[in-house]
């Protein structure tokens, strides 16, 4: 079985979420600060959700973790308990910063191991996997990761239409007089395999190096299956797309706290500027249980990223 060909191979999904919190999302559109009755909605809103959405279908999560966020006494409370309870806790660097490849190595060093001291300080777990803010990596990023020990890294994101949206997005922000922190990848990742592979050098061939579990995109058309457009495209629609990566060794479905928030949770000031947030919760969670129940009835087993990461690594090519 190869990891990233086509012969025979596990059906394993991973469910992940990236719990970055609202003043991000501020940031991405170049807004203001949010209110402070805002500031944590996904730990203290989105968490217990996706909790009951993961615990509805018995399968573990694989959170991934801002390191300053451990700050927070409540925070630091709710992601020990997730560590327990049998989920993931993953390195999503220490301060989300956007531009994070466009620091230097001490600095981009300084921010995944700020992440894996406060995570472990506050929950006991020392993370074996990464992602980057915005999937934006590079040759040097991935070189410290591997350096550092880790099992894995889930940013290589090879989607075509997602890219060209995230151009187009920040241009607009830019022609309304506001700065996004966002920062475009190289249209080069769209080279990468979209199937589990070892990183070469660039990162977007395949080499002997970290192994990389790239966010899932369909067959053929390559659309993005992440959670902002499942639940932007509705419960049909979703399973419609779930569709079109049944059969892949790796169903790596993404997902972002904000997925399960909508603009009643207290999320009106980003509601004008982010269109999945007008889209009511209780419709969100069933458009991606009409995705997991799709994969689950495909016959797919529900394993963290670092489950799936030692199970595809160690398989004979």
């Amino acid at each position: 079985m190869q990891a990233d060909g086509g012969a025979a191979s596990p059906k394993l999904c991973a469910v992940s979420v990236d719990l970055d919190e609202i003043p991000f999302y501020h940031q991405i559109h170049g807004l203001s600060a949010p209110r402070a009755a805002s500031e944590n909605l996904v730990f203290d809103v989105a968490l217990p959700r996706l909790e009951d959405f993961a615990r509805s279908f018995g399968m573990p999560l694989t959170f991934f973790v801002i390191g300053s966020t451990t700050e927070r006494e409540q925070n630091a409370s709710r992601l020990k308990a997730l560590a327990g309870a049998g989920h993931e806790l993953g390195n999503h660097t220490f301060g989300h910063k956007y531009d994070l490849v466009r620091l230097d190595g001490t600095q981009m060093k300084s921010e995944i191991e700020g992440a894996q001291d406060a995570i472990e300080r506050a929950t006991g777990a020392r993370p074996v996997g990464f992602r980057a803010p915005g999937y934006t990596v590079s040759d040097e990023l991935l070189g410290l990761l591997e350096s550092a020990g880790f099992l894995y890294d889930s940013s290589v994101f090879p989607c075509p239409a997602y890219w060209a949206a995230k151009g187009l997005a920040m241009s607009a922000i830019r022609l309304r007089g506001r700065r996004s922190k966002s920062v475009l990848d190289t249209p080069r990742v769209l080279l990468a395999p979209t199937r589990p592979y070892r990183i070469g050098h660039p990162y977007w061939t395949r080499g002997g190096g970290l192994f990389e579990l790239p966010v899932q995109v369909t067959r053929v058309l390559r659309l993005p299956f992440i959670g902002t457009s499942l639940t932007l495209a509705g419960p049909r629609a979703a399973r419609e797309l779930t569709r079109g990566v049944v059969g892949e060794p790796l169903v790596n479905l993404e997902l972002h706290g904000i997925d399960v928030l909508d603009e009643g949770d207290g999320l009106g000031d980003l509601a004008p500027h982010q269109p999945d947030v007008k889209i009511p919760q209780k419709r969100k969670l069933e458009a991606l249980t009409a995705v997991v129940s799709t994969l689950r009835d495909a016959g797919y087993r529900f394993v963290t990223l670092a489950e799936a990461a030692r199970s595809l690594a160690t398989t004979p090519s």
